[in-house]
């Protein structure tokens, strides 16, 4: 009998596997061996991740049950009965983020000497003399308390604004007041924490400590009587709210797509509230009051028993200055064939260049742009940018160039979610600087990395290409783990003309030479790569497929990596995030092992190995294998032909497959495990790529290095 490869039985659901991976990463902040302040950060990240999930996925989720979507997902909820399962798990999930901060971080900074008050009964008189006037020269002037009553309705409220809600009283003996009094009736009032300023207050520190600090909601409520005069304060509690933070408008109807996504922006503020987080203490009437007004159902409250919006813990370890606490700082080293204030065009003529980042650094991308926007022979520049760092450089060598008289088109991807409003501004400046800009497709995200380069030379014209798998973000570029390619491959070349021509005039190519394009194209190619080892397994040959990415959701490739792994195709995924894959089901994914490596860079690269019956094929782009990558957006994969780029990007995965630090291995029941260290010599993929790349002579990058990519499948439970 045929096997059913689309059973919900053999998927996981995608909200469901994104909350595993920030399991994993918060295992991070959970761990002993870790120095402190990278701890810190980890725990940070897991709350910044966490409320993007809830103002997009969470939203998306409410907005179908509002509509009366009943249709079930791969793995056979409907939007009801995730949400139902998403709140068990989050609430599960920040409680256990709330113990780690509480039972571990805090008292390991005191350990060290920084003491953190997140209550304003626990300041000494010393301390609560600089707070209270820290708060009467500094907060006081930028707030505004509100009060809600029959004249003044309950005010809106920001997304992911930190307020104090608090209970009063009036001072004055009125007959009303009396009245009021003894039917326990009160006022309510709220204002919102600025967040102008910082969030921790550094006060003077008490003997044993090198620097104290106090939580700026704890210095308002200390002084919320000096906001109300005429009341007395009978309790006051902080509190957050996420809202419905996913765009939407009509494509089709917006004739400015530019002016139709900044209006959109500022309904961000005001959607839909998902999510409600209250102290733990919180008192019943104060809880009551903002569930009817705010209009959350009960299950979207979460009451917390440390600091609300632990992101600011970002910030705090950027403001510590205790370097034997963190990871030794790490200098992305120059690539063997660039050296700096070489002519990169020189370079790339030479041959293709391999990078991987952060290891090799980003300089010659930024410096690609930049050389070309000088350069007298340069005619044109074309470029795609999706996410870019606040203070672009390359933003700064497009403008140039256009100043310079070259061609410059670039096309601004306007729909990058939460960095809208940062494209927008770069757009301007770019059009007036006389750049020709694309504001995205209609109905498409244009995702891919790419630019090209039209150079004038003796023999004519010639193309430079840079193909990467991350966005061109400099800032970035030193915490993320990507890939890029130069070349000037004439096929290439051309099919970069032909994107770049797609892009701004709609005009599809006949065929490609070497780029495989989504939405129309890369489907159909991975499907014949998977089905080729099929093929060949099927005729008893050694058939091995090796994936990296970020994200894998999408049924019909898992159901295709399915049927690949039940007719003996050895499968090696390696997927940072989602994976709605299960393994070790009999007969149809017992061929396939899922590994999750989470570190102190962001793995980032999509990498795609293909044996072939020995004639191995590799690609690299922007495109995970879930259905916006494949089917709703512009993504461009590429091939990796050169001999020393292949050995590399191989020798990427076999190091990542032998990882027994850093990485989780998915099991049976669809739970990450470690794997067995007993007896073992540690392997951090991450730190391996850093040493080679420290290293001048880099022969010793063969020492893990094995075609056959075999990982380690002993695991460990979790301590």
């Amino acid at each position: 009998m045929a096997l059913d490869f689309n059973h919900v039985s053999y998927y996981e659901n995608r909200e469901l596997s994104w909350l595993k991976f920030n399991q994993r990463v918060l295992n991070e902040a959970k761990d002993n061996n870790l120095p402190l302040l990278e701890r810190i950060k980890f725990l940070a990240i897991t709350a910044s991740n966490l409320d993007e999930f809830f103002m997009v996925r969470v939203a998306s989720l409410k907005d179908m049950e509002h509509a009366g979507y009943t249709k079930c997902d791969l793995a056979g909820m409907d939007p009801s009965m995730q949400l139902e399962a998403i709140h068990s798990a989050a609430k599960s999930f920040m409680e256990q983020q709330n113990n780690t901060y509480n039972r571990s971080i805090k008292p390991r900074l005191e350990k060290i000497g920084v003491q953190i008050i997140d209550a304003y009964e626990n300041l000494s008189p010393k301390q609560e003399a600089y707070a209270d006037s820290y708060f009467t020269e500094t907060i006081y002037p930028v707030l505004t308390p509100l009060a809600v009553d029959a004249s003044r309705p309950f005010p809106l409220i920001a997304n992911k604004s930190l307020n104090i809600a608090a209970l009063v009283t009036a001072k004055n003996d009125s007959k009303l007041q009396k009245v009021k009094a003894k039917k326990g009736e009160n006022e309510f009032v709220t204002v919102q924490v600025p967040s102008v300023l910082p969030r921790f207050v550094e006060i003077p520190a008490e003997e044993g400590y090198n620097e104290s600090y106090v939580l700026l909601e704890q210095i308002i409520e200390k002084n919320l009587d000096k906001l109300f005069l005429n009341y007395n304060v009978i309790c006051a509690y902080p509190y957050r709210i996420m809202r419905n933070a996913d765009l939407s408008f009509d494509e089709d109807e917006a004739a400015d797509l530019l002016k139709e996504i900044q209006k959109s922006l500022k309904k961000r503020q005001w959607g839909e509230v998902i999510r409600l987080e209250v102290d733990s203490g919180i008192d019943k009437r104060i809880l009551k009051f903002l569930e009817k007004n705010l209009s959350v159902s009960k299950e979207a409250i979460y009451q917390m028993n440390a600091p609300i919006d632990l992101t600011f813990l970002m910030k705090l370890n950027g403001a510590l200055d205790y370097k034997e606490h963190r990871y030794p700082a790490y200098t992305p080293q120059h690539h063997d064939r660039i050296k700096p204030g070489d002519n990169l065009f020189d370079c790339i003529s030479k041959g293709d260049i391999f990078l991987h980042h952060p290891y090799e650094t980003f300089q010659p991308v930024v410096d690609f742009i930049s050389q070309a926007s000088v350069d007298p022979d340069v005619l044109a520049i074309k470029q795609t940018l999706y996410r870019v760092s606040g203070n672009s450089p390359i933003i700064a060598s497009l403008a140039r160039a256009a100043e310079n008289g070259k061609q410059v088109t670039v096309l601004v991807e306007l729909k990058a979610r939460f960095d809208e409003e940062n494209n927008i501004n770069w757009a301007k400046r770019l059009e007036k600087a006389g750049c020709h800009v694309i504001y995205g497709l209609v109905g498409l995200k244009t995702h891919c990395k790419i630019a090209l380069v039209v150079r004038k030379e003796e023999e004519g014209i010639k193309r430079y290409v840079h193909l990467g798998t991350g966005n061109y973000n400099d800032s970035t570029a030193k915490l993320y783990t990507d890939c890029g390619l130069f070349t000037c491959s004439e096929l290439i070349g051309e099919d970069a003309t032909a994107v770049f021509n797609m892009l701004s005039g709609y005009s599809e190519p006949a065929q490609w030479n070497k780029l495989v394009v989504a939405p129309i194209w890369l489907r159909k190619k991975f499907y014949e790569l998977i089905d080729r080892e099929i093929s060949h397994a099927k005729m008893g040959k050694e058939a091995l497929i090796v994936a990296k990415m970020n994200s894998l959701c999408d049924q019909q490739m898992i159901a295709k990596l399915y049927e690949a792994s039940s007719c003996g195709v050895k499968i090696h995924l390696i997927v940072r995030g989602i994976c709605c894959l299960r393994v070790g089901i009999p007969g149809v994914s017992e061929n396939i092992t899922v590994c999750s490596i989470v570190g102190n860079f962001l793995e980032h690269s999509r990498i795609f190995y293909f044996y072939n019956n020995g004639l191995e094929e590799i690609y690299m782009g922007s495109a995970d294998w879930m259905p916006r990558n494949l089917d709703r957006r512009v993504e461009i994969i590429f091939p990796v032909e050169d001999e020393e780029a292949m050995a590399k990007a191989k020798h990427i995965l076999d190091v990542q497959l032998k990882d027994n630090k850093n990485a989780y291995y998915m099991n049976s029941e669809g739970e990450y495990l470690r794997l067995d260290k007993r007896g073992k010599t540690l392997i951090s993929s991450q730190e391996e790529f850093a040493r080679e790349a420290l290293r001048k002579d880099k022969r010793e990058e063969k020492s893990y290095f094995g075609r056959r990519f075999i990982p380690r499948l002993a695991m460990e439970e979790e301590s």
